[in-house]
């Protein structure tokens, strides 16, 4: 039952670049905390992350160009600081992320963790987390301990104050090395600087081959019709014949193809419109994704897609913020859970993801860096005078306030 859960979070999460665009072995991970978890908590946490992923894909679809990410990533990075927050700040962060209440939400992303990291499988598949600390700052024991338990995120002192440029190649380093060497400088020159105090990091890696492979000798230089206007050549691979037989299934507006990966725990599943993304992009649901998955069946379909490899990259901070949980970014900001007090904000929310997709299958990574910082290091804001419209405006003395002159502009090339 698990790993069917799994199966549908790592399909959902490589779903979203197909809605838009059309190295060494790690060290063995230690398996966390996941005693109190059953089937039912684990689907909870399941169905949490992937209504976040398509609360993200709603806002990210008006994005121009392919979009792809983790939502797993970008989750469990902030399930962590979650374990920080109180008051508005937890409540609003519960509600972008609809994090499940304690006692389900920590055993659930426990079992999940473990299972993504088991052993011998026919693919690869791997996670971790990581705390970064200002050494010798005050965070409570409750809360490194619970992220370390439930998360594996074992904390790493460093020393942001005199060494933050140092800092940040350490953490990138580590990420690298956890994404295969796909995912490089995460966090951006700059982003780290002498106010930090903790970063909260998430790396997943993934590499896969289809259980039943497309032939390179088949795959020719198509057009590809980005849209009405627009045409390119790309490789098109091709997988017809006899034993090209896949779950499938289609409704009025679009077609559902499921490939999957050996070892039969992961697969990908490929939405397709009938006419254009617009037709079914404001109909996407995750409960029409579960009617979709229902319906499909093993059927003879001859597969014609593009091979592609891309990476992104996403500032996440004013997403989230507008997505309903901006209290965590402001100086309202109540990680009281991480120090006992509110000196801490969120500074920035970073996201990295790479995918792959050819003939042998799929290579993915993507990490996720929350950093936090000191209040006092948050810039003022400035405020925005657009004086785009009709005004009304004066010439005064200064140390009296006597106006001179007084007008109203209405157009300024009138």
């Amino acid at each position: 039952m698990i790993r069917k859960i799994l199966t549908i979070t790592l399909a959902l999460a490589l779903l979203s670049v197909v809605l838009i665009g059309c190295g060494e072995e790690q060290e063995i991970v230690v398996p966390v905390d996941d005693s109190g978890a059953t089937p039912e908590k684990v689907a909870s946490v399941v169905e949490a992350n992937n209504q976040f992923a398509f609360d993200l894909y709603n806002r990210y679809k008006t994005k121009s160009g392919n979009v792809f990410y983790s939502p797993y990533s970008i989750s469990t990075a902030l399930a962590m600081t979650y374990e920080g927050a109180a008051g508005q700040t937890a409540e609003e962060m519960q509600d972008v992320f609809h994090f499940p209440e304690e006692e389900i939400r920590r055993p659930g992303y426990a079992s999940i963790y473990n299972e993504i990291n088991k052993k011998d499988k026919e693919y690869k598949l791997s996670t971790a987390n990581a705390l970064w600390s200002q050494e010798a700052f005050g965070f409570l024991p409750d809360f490194m301990g619970t992220v370390e338990q439930y998360f594996g995120g074992r904390a790493t002192n460093l020393d942001f104050v005199t060494n933050p440029e140092g800092s940040r190649k350490i953490i990138n380093d580590w990420v690298e090395e956890n994404t295969m060497g796909k995912i490089k400088d995460l966090i951006p020159r700059g982003v780290i600087t002498d106010m930090t105090r903790l970063v909260l990091t998430n790396a997943v890696y993934f590499k896969g081959t289809w259980v039943k492979q497309f032939d390179k000798k088949d795959t020719k230089d198509e057009d590809f019709y980005v849209d009405e206007t627009t045409t390119v050549k790309a490789p098109m691979m091709r997988l017809t014949g006899e034993e090209a037989e896949f779950n499938y299934a289609e409704t009025d507006n679009l077609q559902v193809l499921e490939l999957p990966y050996e070892g039969e725990d992961l697969s990908m599943l490929i939405l397709l419109p009938k006419e254009d993304l617009a037709s079914i992009d404001e109909s996407l649901t995750l409960e029409q994704i579960d009617v979709l998955r229902q319906s499909m069946y093993e059927q003879r379909v001859d597969i014609y897609m593009p091979k592609f490899k891309f990476d992104t990259k996403y500032m996440m901070a004013t997403d989230l913020s507008q997505m309903g949980m901006p209290t965590a970014f402001s100086r309202d900001a109540d990680f009281s859970g991480m120090t006992g007090d509110t000196s801490l904000f969120i500074s920035a929310v970073i996201h990295q993801a790479f995918v792959e997709v050819n003939e042998e299958g799929t290579e993915a990574a993507a990490a996720t860096a929350v950093v936090i910082s000191l209040k006092s290091a948050m810039p003022a804001q400035p405020k925005v005078f657009r004086a785009d419209h009709p005004f009304i405006f004066m010439i005064q003395q200064k140390d009296t306030g006597n106006i001179l002159f007084m007008g109203r502009m209405n157009n300024p090339v009138e």
